[in-house]
């Protein structure tokens, strides 16, 4: 699964939530963050970590290849052991580092992380990403490994402009084989029609406005450690339940 949408919609939220969720069905969780400043971390319940891929772990490729390339002797796996980061609910976290600067600080640890995803064993993980928001990656195809994206999308002109656009991946001969919507900060049954009209799509899930989430956010506190059972987890949840038994069976998701 990989999480997009505008900054700010509560797509990393969503995304750390879904991981932790799936990881207590007792599936093997990788969560990758390919965003530059930190979101995903506060959702999957642990501190914010800047640190990159090291660079002793990234070497210059080959002529007419990669710019950077993984070391001799250390391939996706060892990345996974020694740079991903353990999480509560067993789930594992791997980021390309975040950046309070340049972004060629990290650009060796965005080449390592990169061949890392793309050469990890699929069957080994379930892989959960948060996408920055915006268009930019999702439209260079950073979420290609990714079999379902899912639209984190809220009731504002802004959000629903950002959608509109990422929608067009449905026309990228990479992308995935399906694009769910997930309608998030959910006031009404207004809200819903209002994004379903826009989009031209039937909404997924519907996910509720949550003061406690809200409040939780300010403290750097994760929906499932301040408020387990309240309807946002509990509509995250039903998001699960819906979408894994259908990778599960290779069918098609509605």
């Amino acid at each position: 699964m990989a999480f997009m949408g505008k900054g700010g919609s509560g797509k990393s939220t969503i995304a750390g939530t879904f991981a932790r969720l799936l990881a207590r069905r007792g599936e093997p969780v990788l969560a990758l963050d390919s965003d530059p400043l930190p979101g995903l971390p506060y959702g999957l319940g642990v501190e914010v970590d800047d640190r990159p891929i090291p660079d002793d772990a990234v070497v210059e490729g080959p002529e007419g290849g990669p710019r950077w390339v993984l070391a001799p002797g250390i391939g996706p796996a060892d990345v996974i052991e020694r740079y991903a980061v353990e999480c509560p609910d067993g789930v594992r976290y791997l980021q390309f580092g975040n950046t309070s600067g340049e972004i060629w600080a990290v650009q060796r640890a965005q080449f390592a992380w990169s061949e890392t995803v793309h050469g990890l064993d699929r069957s080994t993980w379930s892989l959960v990403g948060d996408l920055p928001g915006g268009t930019r990656q999702a439209m260079f195809g950073w979420a290609k490994y990714a079999d379902c994206a899912l639209l984190v999308v809220e009731p504002t002109a802004k959000s629903l402009h950002t959608a509109r656009r990422l929608l067009h991946l449905d026309r990228a001969e990479w992308g995935p084989t399906t694009i769910g919507v997930v309608a998030n900060k959910v006031r009404d049954e207004a809200d819903v029609v209002r994004i379903e009209d826009r989009l031209d799509r039937a909404v997924m899930v519907r996910v509720p406005w949550s003061s406690a989430v809200v409040e939780g956010d300010r403290h750097a506190g994760a929906p499932l450690d301040v408020d387990p059972d309240g309807s946002f987890v509990a509509e995250v949840d039903g998001l699960v339940d819906r979408l894994v038994p259908a990778y599960d069976r290779d069918v098609e998701v509605s």
